[in-house]
């Protein structure tokens, strides 16, 4: 069985949690739902590439693992923030903008875009479960290091940002307390050093094509769905964000600029 139908094979998994996903968005009225099962998407595809076998199962085993453990843990925390949270005002406005009939047309311009997505994400999933070179290598270890420290700084990131926003003191504030003193997106950055990790993982198997994934996650983070996007209106929301913004760097974490 070529690589290609290896990949294509999960396809139809992520369609079928999409359609459950906008089943459930639906009927709450929030398509920003579909938030929470974005990583639900990439670790099916990582099950259905680990059934297919054949590759070394001691990498097999790791990617598995360090995939079920950053995407369970990204759902559930999603989960308690958005469940009974207003739709994000993102999903708001793409919902504005294909009224009416908003409800179907989600169908495809959200959550099949979304397994989309995934599918192309997912290569660097597939080259480490399913590639039979051996194991470990430089880049193995490298890549390892690299997914477990974007891990690590994504859950403490968001964990304190979410002690932040619990305390009702701190309503319209800005958060610029602990990693986000160094970065005003440490989430993201995590997440980018994931996906450079799983690529790094895949290139140990001679799998450098793979490199689309962590490039589309990079675009996605930095220019699509995740700074840029985010930064679009926030100095309106939050008075203070401009200095916040003056002082701290956007993605990668360094030092603060003095005033």
């Amino acid at each position: 069985m070529t690589t290609t139908m290896n990949w294509l094979m999960a396809f139809p998994w992520l369609l079928g949690i999409a359609l459950v996903a906008w089943v459930v968005s639906s009927l709450r009225r929030n398509a920003g739902l579909v938030d929470i099962f974005w990583s639900l998407f990439l670790l099916a595809a990582a099950l259905c590439f680990w059934l297919q076998g054949a590759g070394n199962r001691e990498r097999g085993w790791l990617v598995l693992g360090l995939t079920a453990a950053w995407a369970l843990r990204l759902a559930l925390h999603l989960a308690r923030r958005n469940w009974n949270a207003p739709e994000d005002h993102r999903y708001r406005a793409i919902r504005a903008r294909n009224e009416p009939g908003f409800v179907w047309k989600s169908l495809y311009l959200v959550f099949a875009l979304q397994a989309a997505l995934a599918i192309l994400v997912s290569a660097p999933l597939l080259a480490g479960i399913t590639s039979p070179h051996p194991w470990p290598s430089v880049l193995d270890v490298a890549g390892l290091l690299l997914v477990v420290a974007g891990f690590v700084t994504e859950a403490v990131a968001d964990a304190q940002l979410a002690a932040f926003q619990a305390d009702a003191g701190n309503r319209g504030q800005v958060m610029d307390r602990g990693l986000w003193r160094y970065s005003r997106h440490p989430n993201y950055f995590g997440e980018f050093c994931v996906w450079w990790g799983f690529f790094l993982i895949a290139a140990a198997t001679g799998a450098w094509w793979t490199v689309i994934s962590p490039l589309v996650m990079s675009l996605l983070l930095l220019r699509v769905s995740g700074v840029t996007l985010l930064e679009k209106d926030i100095g309106q929301r939050r008075p203070g964000y401009a200095e916040y913004a003056r002082r701290t760097n956007a993605f990668f974490p360094g030092p603060r600029r003095s005033a």
